[in-house]
């Protein structure tokens, strides 16, 4: 049964293009087939992964626009067992076109439903904005990851993001969970870490990964090589904690009751 995986946070620069690369090539590595949509107009997820916009006519914006079919539009990578829709830079006037789309809610969900069950897992990494990119991904999941920088303002943005999962599983998508809120950037010495780390485990409880990905400077530098964490240097503390992350999320899809 595939499992549909947002990583969404309206704030930007928390991780989660990185936690979306690496969480796929670390499911990949354990045999799971993944697809990994970017929907961020960026293209960040697709030059992560050492694709060139302009070598490749692929994208997502014409399958969610509805004028091509997701088969068509999906890139094999690197890592065996991970493929990639990759953002363009179309995608852009995305929001303003599917303003006056009808079913614009769940376009993106009609799109991937015949290819869906070729997958394990099928990974989105959302814009850092709340619009109808966002939205269109949260209807198509069946679960939320939250990437949470270690910083001042988190709460305050992680709340307002929890509001709108709620909205949204009212008004379209039942069935979304959050399945856990992922702390990045996190580093032991620093006391605002540390406080940032209770405050959130004490709201959210057991929704928050036991995982926390560290500062890292080989996490940096991967995407320079078009290759993940995992493939850059296996060994960094950036990359095992991704596998370690991979594990929490294969136990929380896989061994469900």
């Amino acid at each position: 049964m595939t499992r549909i995986i947002a990583f969404a946070n309206q704030k930007g620069g928390v991780g989660k293009t990185t936690t979306a690369i690496n969480i796929g090539s670390s499911l990949a590595a354990v045999k799971r087939r993944v697809l990994l949509i970017d929907l961020d107009p960026q293209g960040n997820a697709g030059t992560g992964l050492g694709f060139v916009r302009a070598a490749h006519p692929q994208s997502v914006y014409p399958v969610i626009m509805g004028n091509a079919p997701a088969a068509e539009n999906i890139l094999s990578t690197a890592v065996a067992g991970l493929h990639i829709m990759p953002a363009s830079a179309q995608l852009s006037g995305a929001e303003v076109e599917l303003l006056d789309m009808e079913n614009r809610e769940y376009r993106l969900r009609d799109a991937i439903s015949k290819i869906a069950g070729h997958y394990d897992y099928i990974l989105m990494d959302c814009p850092p904005a709340l619009g109808f990119l966002t939205l269109n991904a949260l209807t198509t999941a069946d679960s939320v990851v939250v990437p949470l920088q270690c910083e001042f303002f988190a709460l305050e943005g992680l709340q307002h993001l929890m509001g709108s999962v709620t909205e949204i599983r009212k008004k379209w998508n039942p069935n979304l969970d959050l399945l856990g809120v992922l702390l990045t950037m996190y580093d032991r010495r620093n006391n605002l870490s540390r406080a940032i780390e209770d405050d959130v485990r004490q709201s959210f409880g057991d929704k928050v990964f036991r995982t926390m990905v560290p500062r890292n400077v080989r996490i940096s530098e991967a995407p320079s090589h078009g290759v993940p964490a995992l493939f850059y240097d296996f060994n960094s503390p950036g990359a095992q904690a991704y596998l370690r992350l991979a594990t929490e999320i294969v136990n929380a899809c896989e061994n469900e009751v």
